[in-house]
């Protein structure tokens, strides 16, 4: 109990801090969602009716996820520096694999009965692509930018190691001074506001597909 109340008071004394911090965090979260939904659902349609680049393109993505975070956050720092972009861009490569798959997967799935019904009535290739594929594919591929945007949440914290901000200074701080004064405090404040921040963006996509699938699909 006294471990709680020690935390609430921390946040409450800090909470300039813990704002600013979540906005830096959320910043990352939307800038890379965004971008990797563009790139990712992009990709996915182009390859979607070449095996071979659609095999090369999943392959690429899934290298990116495995390699270790810490790496790949500091291998770009010769080329944009310290901060923001360096965290971007790693964040990046591993938010592209989930939106890339359920995107191939999503489309994959369509029924070519429904896909032959649409070109029997007339419907151009572009036409079947945007008013029957990406309707019927898209609950999918909002699963694959909500699984996206949870590991984003999370694997952000290690920004702080590049100098690029986030709540991740929260947990740094703590490890940084364990043994001392509030260390335990700095750790779960930093790890409590991530959690909240990804429930809020898994709960704002979650509203995304609720209004934007139709009621027949859902």
């Amino acid at each position: 109990m006294d471990g709680v109340v020690s935390l609430l008071t921390y946040i409450a004394d800090n909470f300039d801090d813990v704002i600013e911090l979540s906005i830096e965090h959320a910043i990352y979260i939307v800038t890379v969602m965004l971008a990797a939904t563009i790139v990712g659902v992009g990709v996915g349609i182009w390859v979607e009716d070449r095996p071979v680049q659609k095999e090369i393109a999943l392959g690429i993505a899934a290298v990116f996820i495995t390699l270790p975070s810490l790496a790949l956050f500091t291998i770009f720092i010769p080329v944009v520096g310290l901060g923001f972009w360096s965290a971007f861009i790693a964040l990046f490569m591993y938010a592209l694999l989930p939106i890339l798959r359920n995107t191939v997967t999503g489309l994959a799935e369509v029924s070519p009965a429904v896909l032959e019904s649409a070109r029997g009535m007339g419907l151009t290739r572009r036409e079947r692509l945007w008013k029957v594929k990406m309707p019927l594919a898209w609950p999918v591929i909002l699963t694959g930018i909500r699984v996206a945007a949870l590991l984003t949440a999370g694997i952000a914290a290690i920004a702080t190691l590049i100098a690029g901000g986030g709540l991740g200074d929260f947990i740094k701080d703590g490890f940084v001074n364990w043994g001392f004064r509030l260390a335990a405090e700095k750790i779960w404040t930093g790890t409590l506001f991530i959690i909240i921040l990804a429930l809020i963006f898994d709960g704002i996509l979650g509203l995304i597909r609720k209004y934007t699938t139709s009621p027949g699909i859902r």
